[in-house]
This record gives structure tokens, sequence and C-alpha cells, in this order.
């Protein structure tokens, strides 16, 4: 069963590629986890977590979805996680979570995807955005192959630096950096309601016609990506950026 979580499409294109490959299900965890539901999973073929990378980790929303969730049957788990640059190491806290899920960790795959991260980052123009999905494609297929021979995923070489960023930088990140209040609407909005609708923590809600941000934000910038009307903005950090929706 392939699990994904994902924002602007990066790690569901993974998903749905895994899963036509495995002739499996994909489930995406925003449905539970905006809905407040534990997951109940059970399957007979391996967990695949496909999910973007957070500050070199897995989103601690989607942490805390596996943390509650129960899964029968298999007990082998593959990570796949799309990324902008590297996933540090993110497999470490996998083999963590997969441990206190009483899973079997099987590795985690790296997956450079276009860059989403507006509220920090430039976007690929169209163009290289492509190529980079093209790129893509051969490193998802070995990993299609050795999930399907049950076989471990080979980790990337860890350096000091990586264990920091998936250490004490992650940390700071979420507290220093994962907040709402810089997201607004411009007067180009037409209160469709969209960014309400795909926020996975419902953080996000309609007043006098308007999306106003609460908390719980966990910037995986759906509502500024997704937005038909681009009226979304993260202060001035998203100002004149190009927006990311993988459509592949």
């Amino acid at each position: 069963m392939v699990i994904y979580f994902s924002g602007t499409g990066n790690s569901r294109y993974c998903a749905e590629k895994i899963a036509k490959a495995l002739d499996d299900e994909f489930i995406n965890a925003a449905d539970y986890i905006k809905h407040g539901k534990a997951g109940n999973f059970a399957s007979q073929k391996p967990w695949v977590f496909a999910v973007p990378t957070y500050a070199w980790q897995v989103p601690h929303i989607f942490e805390s979805f596996l943390k509650t969730a129960t899964f029968s049957g298999t007990e082998d788990a593959y990570f796949i996680m799309t990324c902008g640059g590297d996933i540090g190491n993110a497999s470490v806290h996998n083999k963590k979570l997969c441990d206190e899920a009483g899973l079997n960790y099987m590795g985690t795959l790296e997956v450079v995807m276009p860059e989403n991260y507006i509220a920090m980052f430039e976007v690929p123009d169209e163009e290289e955005s492509e190529k980079i999905v093209a790129e893509a494609l051969p490193v998802l297929e070995k990993g299609i192959e050795a999930i399907t021979q049950r076989k471990s995923l080979p980790e990337r070489k860890v350096s000091l630096a990586d264990k920091m960023k998936s250490g004490i930088v992650n940390t700071a990140f979420y507290a220093l950096f994962v907040k709402s209040k810089a997201f607004y609407a411009s007067d180009d909005c037409v209160a469709c309601g969209k960014c309400e609708k795909v926020c996975p923590t419902n953080c996000v809600t309609l007043k006098n016609g308007k999306p106003v941000w609460g908390e719980g934000c966990t910037h995986c910038m759906a509502c500024i990506c997704l937005c038909p009307a681009k009226a979304i903005e993260y202060g001035k950090n998203s100002v004149g950026k190009r927006r990311y929706l993988c459509n592949t």
C-alpha cells in the first residue's frame, strides 16, 4: 500500500508511479489528517510512504499521522522522499518511526524534484521543472525494482552536516519559520475557497469571503501554489515568484 502526503504534487506523482508499477492502491494521508481520523491499514504488499522533505526530515505532520496509525499484514516499509536538494540524515529518523510502529525499515529513496518552497526559494521555470521530473523517473524506477524484489534501498552517505540539518537545524526551522502569519490574500482573491479546501491542517478559513490563516500551518505551500487567481502571498518572499504544481 502506498500512502502519500503532498502539497504541490511532487510526492503524489511519485506515489502514483509506484502504485501503478506495483499494482497497488495509493492513499492520501491528508484526507485523514484534515478530518482528524487515525489510519487503520492492512496490506500484504510493502508499505510505501511517499512524502516531501521538510527541513531534511519527513514533515512533522506526517510523522504524527504515522504514530497514530495502525498497520497490519506486511511489516516491510519503504520511504520515498522528494526534495529540492537532499534529504540529509532523514533515514535515521525514518527507521526510528518504523521501529515505533513495529515495521521493518527497508530504506529511504531520495528523489530530487522541482523546488516548491516559495516561502524561501525560487521555483524553476517550466522547462527546467520538466527536465528535473524526467531525471527523477529513472531513480524512481530503481526504487520500484527494489521494492518489487523486497530488497533494501541503498542508503546515501551521511555527513556531519547532514546530521546537523536533520537534527538541530530541523528543530530550529520549525520553531522559527513554520508559521502562518506572513500569508495573506491580495485584492485578486475571488473567494473561491480552494485554499480552505486544500489545507490539510484546517489552518485556512474564509471570513467575509477572504482567507484567514490560523494555527497549525505546516508550510506545505498548497494554498499559495494551488490558488487559481494567484492571489496568495507569503509576505514579500513570494511576490513575483512562479507558482509550482506538478501536473505530470
